[in-house]
């Protein structure tokens, strides 16, 4: 029973490692007890206000609070939770990644102009950087005449 896995993307890699979620979508009943939904949400708030990211907020309530999974507690994800209360980031985390990524790629470029795979990996980037702006337009999360510009693009991540 060979299950095919999706390549990635500009790489050949197949990987198999992925998370394994419990079966069981509720909170166990030891986290029921120890913290209340209201709870984890001025929590998540509050670590918004100091300008963590939604999964860095998920990574520090796994490791300090025992909380795996907010929405099992909650009812609504990390980033919902923000967005009710209007704290949400302006342009999705996956796609800030992105442009900071290509920004240092093309930094290192002006000072090393003779490199060769980093020229065909910002290439690489910037083509992510585009379908998923595609992407963001057509469901409404970035505005419809938003574009990803190299130029203006280290102000957008300073």
């Amino acid at each position: 029973t060979h299950v095919a896995n999706m390549g990635r993307m500009h790489a050949p890699g197949k990987g198999i490692a992925r998370r394994s979620l419990p079966y069981v979508r509720a909170a166990p009943g030891w986290l029921k007890n120890q913290y209340s939904a209201e709870d984890v949400k001025e929590h998540i708030v509050k670590l918004a206000r100091k300008g963590l990211t939604p999964s860095k907020i998920g990574v520090i309530l796994r490791d300090s609070r025992g909380i795996g999974q907010v929405k099992a507690i909650t009812g609504t994800k990390i980033l919902r939770i923000l967005k009710a209360k209007g704290m949400a980031p302006e342009i999705p985390e996956d796609l800030y990644n992105l442009i900071k990524k290509a920004v240092t790629v093309r930094k290192h470029l002006e000072r090393n102009r003779n490199d060769k795979d980093a020229k065909f990996r910002l290439i690489l980037i910037e083509s992510r950087i585009h379908r998923l702006t595609r992407y963001y337009r057509s469901v409404g999360v970035v505005a419809p005449n938003w574009k990803y510009e190299s130029a203006t693009a280290s102000a957008l991540v300073s």
